[in-house]
């Protein structure tokens, strides 16, 4: 998958989702959906485009250096969405399970899209 194929990819995705929130917020009460989910999709969408890019220009490289690579962007990805999650959750204890319900089921999205992304990739460069 090209890099701006999955950049128009990636907005459908947000914007998507973006759709199911506001769908969400009609039915579902208050205080169940964290206040700072619509900002939570921007920030999903770059740290999401930053790692791939990064990931798609160190596959040009020797297989193992891409191996070493992507783990290092998976620990450095959750160590910075770790430490988002702990300073929200401890600046904000009134909102924070449903922030932490939302930054996970977001996490967990946003991740299995990348690796689909990056799988398409490795069968696309591999032809």
């Amino acid at each position: 998958m090209k890099k701006n194929s999955f950049i128009i990819q990636l907005l459908i995705f947000t914007v998507l989702l973006g759709l199911i929130y506001l769908g969400l917020k009609q039915f579902l009460p208050e205080n169940y959906l964290s206040p700072v989910l619509p900002f939570l999709l921007p920030f999903f969408f770059s740290a999401t485009a930053i790692f791939y890019n990064y990931l798609v220009k160190s596959s040009e490289k020797k297989f193992t250096s891409f191996v070493n690579r992507f783990m290092l962007t998976t620990f450095i990805k959750l160590m910075l969405f770790m430490a988002v999650l702990l300073i929200y959750v401890f600046t904000h204890k009134d909102d924070a399970v449903p922030f932490i319900l939302s930054f996970f089921i977001l996490y967990v999205l946003y991740t299995v899209f990348e690796v689909v992304a990056l799988l398409k990739f490795s069968k696309t460069e591999k032809k």
